[in-house]
This record gives structure tokens, C-alpha cells and sequence, in this order.
């Protein structure tokens, strides 16, 4: 019973995909040319490209003066940023006097 189920199974799946009527996909020649157009031909826009490139150029635009103005969260930098605090309330200070050196 379960090998007659598994024949029925494979059986609809082999012929699922078989387009009826003989209206396949219709493939067009090879021209020899890039994307199929001679060289000097002029292509036309179409009406979403436009629209697409605004999109992706504003949008590169905006996350770049995002990550540009983007807060300094890192924390090597608020540790400095108390390792100051803490030192000018002590009255320390981190000016070292300058040694020349003579070879």
C-alpha cells in the first residue's frame, strides 16, 4: 500500500511541471550583442527607473549623513572622558615638560 501511495506521489510531481498545450517559454535568438542591442542603439527608460534611482542614490545620501553625524558611543572614549574628570578633580594634570633629546 505504501509503495502504490509513493507511485501516485512521483507520478503528480513528474507531470506537474510539464506545460500543457506546447506553450513553452519562447527563446529568442542570439544576436551576438550585448543585452541583444546594437552598439549605438538608443534605449528608452522605463517608467519605474527613475523613481528606483532616487530611491537608492537618497538613501545612500541619508545613511551617509546618519553614520556622519552619528554619536561617539564607544567606550574607550568615555573612559577618557572620565579619566579627565577624575584627574582634574584631584588637581592632576598631563602636562609633561618637554625633554630634548641629544644624540
Amino acid at each position: 500500500m505504501f509503495i502504490n501511495r509513493t507511485r501516485l506521489t512521483l507520478n503528480r510531481a513528474k507531470t506537474a511541471f510539464i506545460p500543457r498545450g506546447g506553450h513553452g517559454p519562447k527563446l529568442s535568438e542570439p544576436t551576438g550583442y550585448l543585452f541583444g542591442r546594437k552598439p549605438g542603439e538608443k534605449v528608452e527608460k522605463e517608467g519605474w527607473e527613475t523613481y528606483w534611482l532616487i530611491g537608492f542614490w537618497g538613501s545612500l545620501a541619508t545613511a551617509a549623513v546618519g553614520l556622519y553625524y552619528k554619536p561617539d558611543t564607544r567606550i574607550r572614549t568615555k573612559a577618557l572622558e572620565e579619566a579627565k574628570r577624575r584627574m582634574d578633580a584631584r588637581g592632576d594634570t598631563l602636562d609633561y615638560p618637554h625633554t630634548i633629546y641629544r644624540a
